[in-house]
């Protein structure tokens, strides 16, 4: 079947979204998807027998009866939860943010310690970093360290869904990017911290968005440079020129009708529905996928995931975290960066942009303003944190006091918080250099 050429592109795209969902079973190798004369992704995958509408893809959470009964537990768990059920000291705390945005901020407490500050990436929550258990939660091991383990949580994710004046079913509410989240989230955090432990400075640890919003905090709000002792950016993103994600590749490609396109995965929050699912599970998953949980969560078919670096077992765990909410604007950015190879604000388009920035185009973050101490870390299987640009944002930065490719050819993005091997592959290399900066200072 073919559509008349005077189709409107945004007609096509919802005829290619709904079509997609009725592919067939088998798709074969070096897999494309159409629409109109784009190709979008072209890869050599196979798509096992089981794939197709036939997943239930809006349940978050699948247990198979012979899980660990303690696994299945910590799926249902919250942060502050988890922390407490393994004996560590747990502490909630709720700050407001100048834009009227309520935080949830989880702490692994050791007072009179230096305090580090963990902030999560695209999709994700605090819950990233001790959903592994302990002995293998980058959390744990940071307060096993001798550290005070902080964890944010930015607007819109699972512990941060309340405003003083709208709700989430208010569209102003999802009215946001990360480029608020650098702007108020989390200095508004750092200042949170630092009052709570009389302390000038502190650790930073951001994974994927957790690095885009310091870059842009740095940018718009440079005097918080002096309370970094080094900020640690594992898979930074900031350029996103050779990204691989089929999902933001998508959204750059789409731009001129994605506002579209949202309407059938969530006008403003972030939530796909099957048809969108079904479209991005064909291109990660074989016959040889752990399990369908992994094709079916918009988190793997952002980011992608590594077969060898994916604690199965853990698997219930991870489903029953993440995702962990975002809104559609903040998806669209991704895709404009993309789509323009720069690292600047949201484009409104030139009439907007105009209005809002004074100029046809949005502005480009500073980057020259990120004073503070970097370690770049970054792997060469990394969908989203492609090597070129990392090296290309290496250039940028000012003081980088460490760069490290990590050595393992598969590395993925996820690996940088989830890897069953990242505390030998990583983790240890870090400590060592924040001991190493703090006797500097």
């Amino acid at each position: 079947m073919s559509l008349p050429s005077s189709t409107s592109t945004s007609s096509r795209l919802v005829f290619g979204l709904l079509c997609l969902g009725l592919l067939t079973n088998e798709i074969g190798a070096n897999l494309s998807f159409m629409f109109s004369n784009l190709t979008l992704f072209n890869v050599e995958f196979k798509s096992p027998s089981w794939l197709g509408r036939s997943i239930a893809v809006n349940s978050n959470l699948r247990i198979e009866n012979d899980v660990d009964p303690n696994i299945q537990e910590d799926s249902h768990m919250n942060t502050y939860e988890l922390i407490h059920k393994y004996g560590y000291p747990a502490e909630n705390h709720t700050l407001t943010t100048d834009d009227g945005y309520i935080l949830t901020l989880h702490r692994i407490a050791r007072p009179g310690a230096t305090p580090v500050l963990l902030v999560h990436g695209l999709l994700d929550s605090s819950a990233t970093w001790i959903m592994m258990g302990p002995n293998k939660g980058l959390g744990y091991l940071l307060y096993e360290q001798g550290y005070d383990v902080w964890m944010a949580n930015c607007r819109g994710n699972t512990y941060s869904r309340s405003h003083i004046k709208y709700t989430t079913n208010h569209a102003k509410f999802w009215d946001f990017t990360f480029h608020e989240m650098g702007l108020y989230d989390i200095p508004k955090t750092i200042d949170h911290i630092l009052n709570q432990t009389n302390t000038r400075q502190l650790h930073y640890i951001g994974h994927s968005q957790g690095s885009v919003v310091f870059w842009i905090m740095a940018s718009e709000k440079p005097e918080y440079m002096d309370k970094i002792i080094l900020m640690q950016a594992l898979a930074p993103v900031a350029f996103l020129k050779h990204c691989r994600s089929p999902v933001v590749n998508f959204l750059a490609e789409w731009h001129l009708s994605v506002s579209f396109v949202l309407q059938l995965i969530g006008v403003h929050e972030f939530l796909p529905k099957n048809e969108f699912i079904v479209m991005f599970n064909q291109l990660i998953c074989d016959e040889t996928t752990i399990t369908k949980e992994i094709c079916s969560n918009v988190i793997f078919l952002t980011t992608g995931f590594d077969k060898s670096q994916l604690n199965e077992t853990m698997l219930p765990v991870v489903v029953g975290h993440a995702p962990a909410g975002a809104s559609t604007k903040q998806m669209q950015h991704f895709g404009q960066l993309k789509r323009s190879g720069e690292f600047r604000q949201f484009d409104y388009g030139w009439l907007r942009n105009h209005w809002r920035y004074g100029n046809i185009n949005p502005p480009s973050y500073k980057l020259e303003n990120v004073q503070a101490k970097v370690a770049l870390y970054y792997g060469q299987n990394d969908w989203l944190a492609q090597p070129e640009d990392v090296e290309d944002l290496d250039r940028m930065l000012p003081n980088v006091v460490s760069k490290y490719l990590v050595d393992y050819p598969e590395f993925n993005h996820l690996d940088f918080i989830w890897g069953i091997d990242a505390r030998e592959l990583l983790w240890e290399r870090m400590f060592d250099l924040m001991k190493e900066q703090e006797n500097s200072v």
